[in-house]
């Protein structure tokens, strides 16, 4: 009897124990299918956020070197520009500063440009000329102009004007310069192109 009883407590403790084994082996590969799977997952999402990160440095980099690459070209543009305004600047400067500084120079180029306001015959003219220069044109335009026209010559001396002239009908309502600052324009239209394939080929 206690043999019987003694193998049936066996029996039931060898089952329970092989029954708590195969539990115990089924929960651990459950809990190792689960662990892979957050594993996966977890590299998964890992591979994503690298991925948009990679991407946006990437994007970053082009957007930074295109801006750096625009910056730069602007400011070489920037920079040709003020030599290319410096180098003929000093070209023209100097120059029409002193042709339109002598008196001789502006009596010529006054004469010139009213005879071809008279080939119709006889029209009042103003002027508007230097301050710096009255003493040597006043007579002359006053006196001489106005005799080789065969009409008028009003004649303002101006400090505004600092070389050259301004010249028009008397009632014309308008006029036509030739100080210095429209001859500088005039001229550096003229020399900018050839002056920067010069400079920058």
């Amino acid at each position: 009897m206690q043999n019987k009883l003694q193998e049936l407590t066996d029996k039931l403790y060898n089952e329970g124990l092989s029954k708590g084994r195969q539990e115990g082996e089924e929960i651990l590969a459950k809990a190792k299918v689960q662990a892979d799977e957050l594993i996966a997952k977890a590299q998964a999402e890992a591979a994503q956020i690298v991925a948009a990160a990679q991407k946006q440095a990437e994007e970053m980099k082009t957007k930074t070197a295109s801006d750096v690459k625009m910056a730069s070209s602007q400011s070489l543009a920037a920079t040709k520009k003020d030599i290319e305004t410096l180098v003929v600047g000093k070209m023209t400067d100097e120059a029409v500063k002193k042709a339109l500084s002598s008196a001789d120079f502006v009596k010529d180029l006054i004469k010139a440009v009213a005879e071809k306001f008279t080939t119709d015959g006889p029209v009042d003219l103003a002027l508007v000329l230097p301050e710096s220069l009255k003493k040597d044109l006043e007579p002359f335009v006053t006196k001489e102009l106005a005799k080789i026209l065969g009409a008028g010559v009003e004649a303002n001396f101006s400090k505004k004007v600092s070389g050259g002239f301004q010249i028009g009908p008397k009632d014309g309502g308008y006029f036509v310069s030739f100080t210095q600052e429209t001859f500088d324009q005039l001229i550096s239209e003229y020399l900018r192109p050839t002056t920067k394939k010069l400079l920058f080929g």
